[in-house]
């Protein structure tokens, strides 16, 4: 018997190291449309959370709730900045946190970034904020 295509999706998530997927890493399994259709299958089953356009994670269960969030949190969403190739770099509440300036832990939620990003990367009603990467003073 033939083997469905989500269970080949779900067999190579499952050889993959990484916790964020394109949609373009399946694209030798099937066409677009039938890659989407598996994709949303295993959104609607739990065992994939969608991130962004094209944008998709591993999906775990959350220890405060039954809510599904990616393994890592907002370092899942950062990682997915990076699959995309956009380089991310500390905000500067993060650098005024770190040099001692403030006492004031940064969220996590903003992300320095030097080049325009149009996408909008969350979950739950999560999502990153960018702002303009600072250069270092040398």
């Amino acid at each position: 018997m033939r083997e469905t295509l989500e269970a080949r999706v779900l067999k190579r998530i499952d050889r993959k190291r990484g916790d964020v997927f394109l949609r373009a890493d399946f694209a030798d399994l099937g066409g677009y449309d039938q890659v989407g259709r598996a994709l949303r299958g295993l959104v609607s089953q739990g065992k994939l959370l969608k991130i962004g356009f094209g944008l998709y994670s591993r999906a775990v269960k959350s220890r405060l709730g039954q809510r599904l969030i990616p393994p890592k949190g907002l370092a899942t969403l950062k990682e997915a900045l990076e699959r995309v190739g956009i380089e991310t770099y500390p905000s500067r509440a993060v650098q005024d946190y770190n040099a001692g300036r403030t006492t004031q832990v940064p969220t996590g939620r903003v992300v320095a970034v030097r080049q325009r990003v149009r996408r909008k990367i969350g979950y739950g009603g999560i999502s990153l904020s960018f702002e303009r990467a600072q250069l270092a003073a040398r």
